[in-house]
């Protein structure tokens, strides 16, 4: 099958492809734009952060198959593809220890306020006084919305560092809640109202698209952290950083509403100009050598169960 990778992808499971007999083509500088010219007729497209949209799925004549070789799908246009009968897989799971540990460390570098002490040392500044001022961790309250694969995995590692844990899903039981050690809230606002901490890993849909703004920010503890590793697109940037700078609120980011292409060196962090208790990263969530090698993996397997089987694994519309 010709197969077009549009994004990194590791080159152990690209050769691993190869040697089944795929012709492949790779080329991580595509973008939106570029690719509707690139699909050519290929069969089989993988992409991680790449845009998918109608006039792509277009364009692929002998398109059958997209891969998100990741979790989350709104990058593809889902809806328009199912209507071209063109299958959309993605990898659950695969990257949430990956997200759960950044999260983590967000968590604990805003608690230490790692970034400062370690701007200072630079800097040449000794400020013990100031910086062995910390909450810390224990007997604390976590709240996660979004109690998926990834939210789970923050789940145990918070646990091991002695917080109590509460969250809201609105797919989640709270009978399977209890059973975790987790207690449940009936919707957001009551989960800020009582949290130390807030982690944040839902998808980005029309229904929850800006759902973490003034109101929500307003409901949380003066001094609370709040971190999103999940979409951009969930959280309305002008009410964090108002809440950041007027409230107290600690706020850690892997994502952003306008990200840039991964092949671009500049970022425009106009909305968050002068909030200086808000840590970023960039993106890097599921970036660690053990998920994606994972995500490779199973992008293999789902191949493999279409080449093979004409079963498409983790099809999504």
């Amino acid at each position: 099958m010709n197969i077009l990778i549009a994004d990194k992808f590791p080159k152990h499971w690209t050769d691993v492809l190869a040697k089944e007999g795929h012709r492949i083509t790779s080329d991580p500088s595509l973008d939106e734009n570029t690719l509707t010219g690139a699909i050519a007729d290929n069969e089989i497209l993988i992409v991680r952060s790449t845009k998918v949209p109608a006039a792509v799925i277009d364009a692929g004549k002998n398109l059958k198959l997209i891969i998100r070789a990741g979790a989350g799908t709104n990058t593809i246009d889902v809806k328009h593809a199912a209507e071209k009968a063109v299958a959309v897989c993605n990898c659950p799971g695969t990257n949430s220890i990956a997200v759960a540990e950044l999260a983590m460390g967000l968590i604990l570098a805003l608690d230490r306020r790692i970034y400062h002490n370690t701007k200072d040392l630079r800097e040449g500044k000794w400020n013990k006084s100031e910086y062995g001022k910390a909450k810390g961790l224990f007997g604390r309250t976590l709240g996660i919305i979004g109690l998926g694969h990834i939210g789970k995995e923050v789940a145990k590692r918070a646990a091991a560092f002695g917080m109590k844990i509460v969250a809201y899903d609105p797919n989640g039981k709270a009978e399977e809640f209890r059973a975790a050690g987790i207690t449940p809230e009936p919707d957001i606002y009551a989960l800020a109202k009582v949290c130390d901490v807030i982690t944040v890993h839902i998808p980005e849909t029309p229904q929850t698209k800006g759902l973490f703004n003034k109101t929500f920010f307003d409901q949380m503890k003066d001094g609370a952290i709040f971190i999103n590793a999940a979409r951009g697109g969930l959280v309305v940037a002008k009410d964090l950083a108002d809440a950041v700078k007027n409230k107290g609120i600690k706020a850690g980011l892997d994502v952003y509403e306008t990200e840039p292409k991964a092949t671009d060196t500049a970022f425009d962090y106009t909305p968050y100009a002068g909030a200086e208790n808000l840590y970023g990263t960039h993106h890097i969530g599921a970036s660690t050598d053990q998920a994606q090698d994972a995500v490779a993996e199973c992008t293999v397997q789902i191949i493999d169960e279409y080449a093979k089987m004409g079963k498409f694994l983790h099809k999504v519309n």
